[in-house]
């Protein structure tokens, strides 16, 4: 097949650059093919990819050298995950860096032979991406990042923040949600009616469907709150959840650092950075002769919590010494 015939062949795919081809100064180059579910020019998600790239040096892996990292970014988007899981697979990397559950998925609908890593994935056995965390069986291993209950904590978190809520909502993208955003209901729901508070199932799919969720729960005499799910959606689209929280003064928490930064009142979770830090282990292991199905998926080791006294502030909201004792960043 001629040179021309096989680059039209790829469909419009990215084109490796040469040098990612062959050889430098003797030493193969090696390619990593990096999908993220999140936006590229978000300055949190920068953070996140300069992680993995420092977990990457600190292996002995440098972009450039003896690597040569193409990244894509889903913006939340689930036709971009898909469009952009496509184009990976197309140009045949050595290994795929995956982040988010929906940007997995489409990675493993579209190859079960090339090694995917994968960060921030919740249920990746009830996703079908792996037979077992301890075995993970097939082509795909890394890191999950929250454990369905963790939507109990949320809830417990924001009952003790703003006491006398009536109605607590849980908001999700369908789309992009883990399960379809299922897969947090039932201890969400539970954790809710534990505490008197009545369980909303709140999904979205654009800012629209955001503002007007986040409106209802504003109104009326039955005050609500509002947990949000971990979700490439919510993530990218966080702006507009924190301004209409704060017109409708609703108090929400997030499992994102980054929402209680951009004036969120309160998150809880993973170290989104410490995964993305952590998966850079499985690449270069995997570069190194490591099967993913060998691999087992870890866990979380790093949690942290962070509250916005100024968001407190303007929902009047008295933040209990408990909390402000156990916060691992208090915003002023």
């Amino acid at each position: 097949m001629k040179r021309r015939e096989f680059i039209a062949g790829l469909g419009g795919a990215a084109v490796w650059p040469l040098v990612a081809r062959g050889q430098q100064g003797g030493q193969q180059i090696r390619r990593v093919a990096a999908v993220i579910g999140f936006a590229k020019n978000d300055p949190e998600v920068e953070s996140y990819v300069r992680s993995f790239d420092e977990g990457l040096r600190e292996r002995g892996w440098f972009d450039g050298r003896n690597i040569a990292i193409d990244y894509r970014y889903g913006a939340g988007n689930i036709d971009e995950m898909r469009r952009f899981a496509r184009e990976a697979v197309a140009t045949q990397p050595d290994i795929i860096f995956a982040n988010s559950t929906p940007v997995t998925t489409a990675l493993h609908q579209e190859t079960r032979t090339i090694p995917i890593v994968f960060a921030i994935v919740s249920d990746p056995v009830g996703a079908g991406l792996v037979a077992s965390l301890s075995r993970p069986g097939g082509n795909v291993t890394g890191l999950l990042n929250v454990e369905a209950s963790m939507s109990g904590k949320w809830v417990e978190l924001l009952n003790e923040i703003a006491p006398g809520l009536r109605r607590i909502a849980m908001m999700f993208n369908p789309d992009t949600a883990p399960g379809g955003g299922s897969y947090f209901v039932q201890a969400f729901e539970s954790a809710a009616r534990s505490f008197g508070l009545d369980p909303i199932l709140a999904p979205v799919h654009d800012d629209p469907d955001i503002e007007h969720v986040i409106a209802e729960l504003g109104k009326g005499q039955e005050r609500g709150g509002l947990v949000i799910v971990t979700d490439s959606f919510a993530f990218v689209h966080r702006a507009t959840i924190i301004a209409q929280a704060s017109r409708s003064h609703v108090p929400a928490v997030s499992p994102l650092r980054a929402w209680t930064k951009d004036g969120g009142l309160m998150s809880y979770g993973p170290s989104n950075s410490d995964l993305f830090r952590r998966a850079a282990s499985y690449v270069d292991r995997i570069l190194r002769g490591g099967k993913p199905s060998d691999l087992a998926v870890e866990v979380p080791v790093k949690f942290e919590l962070f509250i916005n006294l100024k968001a407190a502030k303007a929902l009047g909201l008295n933040v209990p010494p408990s909390l402000l004792a156990t916060a691992d960043e208090v915003v002023e």
